[in-house]
């Protein structure tokens, strides 16, 4: 399947940072997006109003402010706009979060979820992807992680929900026949990016010489991905539905593929970075040294995520190539632009 101009692409969560870019790229596509967000103050909205500014120049864009928790507007919005495909990013992010207000995520992750899936059942939608999360792997210790390994044991409540993402959009391929993938990402990062990240939190507090706080003592590791090389990914898997998979075997089942039109892919940088080796590259990409404190690991974060991104590879042909120096760049002359700083 290729992206044409008579495409109805649905892409939920459009104010968010994974959202823009996408909804950008297949608008200068020329196709038709409708986007979706609830716009809620998880963080700072005006940020997410800035980047639904640059989405609304394009004329092709219609934006719908919904919340998917609410299958009446939800199953409304389907019947009138009848997506050819849907891109499902909206969802309530963060792992810390999680511990705190556990509610939020089954509204948002859980039935919003049950809420696209069923509109896609109805309008027939050629495809469906769907964000996961690298997250699902938790108490895994075995890296790169791939995804022939066990998702069994979530360490956040966050991680959870995305598990059980995969297994719901693999009951309505099944049933349903409905295609559909799901992208574990890893650690995004770049221009609009999401405050509640912890580069961005850090970028403000080295401009402003404040201190920094690096939890489990700088060692984390992180296979951190350029938002470019996010995009194409996302867009190409987007263009090739999940197929079933001839090799699949019921008797030893394999995690990722089915005898439905399910696939799973880690999509990531493949080159793990230590958390203080990232935030170098920050201080050189603002030209300020930061001011550390060191601190211990916070309850529900994984030591390692790095990614064996080989079967994605190999199913779109792309391998994301953007080296963390020119990333960084890029995003400090953005962040430096955007406030003023």
């Amino acid at each position: 399947m290729t992206t044409s101009r008579d495409d109805t692409i649905l892409v939920t969560g459009c104010a968010g940072f994974i959202g823009m870019h996408c909804a950008e790229r297949l608008l200068a596509q020329g196709v038709r997006v409708v986007g979706i967000d609830n716009l809620n103050a998880y963080y700072d909205p005006r940020l997410k109003d800035a980047r639904l500014a640059c989405l609304r120049r394009h004329t092709r864009f219609s934006f719908e402010r919904i919340d998917i928790a609410d299958r009446a507007a939800v199953a409304d919005l389907f019947a009138r706009v009848q997506p050819t495909r849907v891109l499902h990013l909206a969802a309530q992010a963060g792992v810390r979060y999680s511990i705190e207000q556990p509610g939020d995520y089954s509204d948002s992750n859980l039935l919003g979820f049950a809420h696209i899936l069923e509109g896609c059942r109805q309008v027939r939608a050629a495809h469906l992807v769907y964000a996961s999360s690298s997250s699902v792997y938790g108490g895994n210790a075995r890296l790169p992680f791939a995804e022939r390994d066990a998702v069994d044991h979530p360490i956040s409540y966050y991680a959870a929900t995305k598990k059980a993402n995969e297994a719901m959009a693999h009951s309505y391929a099944h049933l349903y026949r409905l295609p559909c993938t799901g992208l574990r990402f890893f650690t995004a990062y770049g221009p609009w990016g999401r405050p509640d990240m912890a580069y961005f939190k850090f970028a403000h507090a080295i401009l402003a010489g404040d201190l920094i706080d690096v939890y489990g003592h700088g060692q984390p590791v992180r296979d951190y991905t350029y938002i470019d090389d996010i995009v194409e990914g996302v867009l190409r898997a987007l263009d090739k539905p999940a197929t079933p998979d001839a090799a699949f075997d019921p008797r030893a089942p394999s995690a990722c593929t089915s005898s439905a039109p399910w696939r799973v892919f880690n999509i990531g940088g493949g080159a793990p970075v230590v958390l203080l080796d990232f935030i170098e590259a920050l201080e050189t990409a603002l030209g300020k040294p930061a001011l550390k404190r060191m601190l211990p690991a916070q309850p529900g974060d994984m030591s390692a995520t790095t990614a064996d991104t080989s079967a994605l590879a190999a199913w779109i042909g792309f391998v994301p190539a953007t080296p963390l120096s020119e990333g960084m760049r890029r995003f400090a002359d953005w962040y430096r632009e955007f406030y003023k700083a």
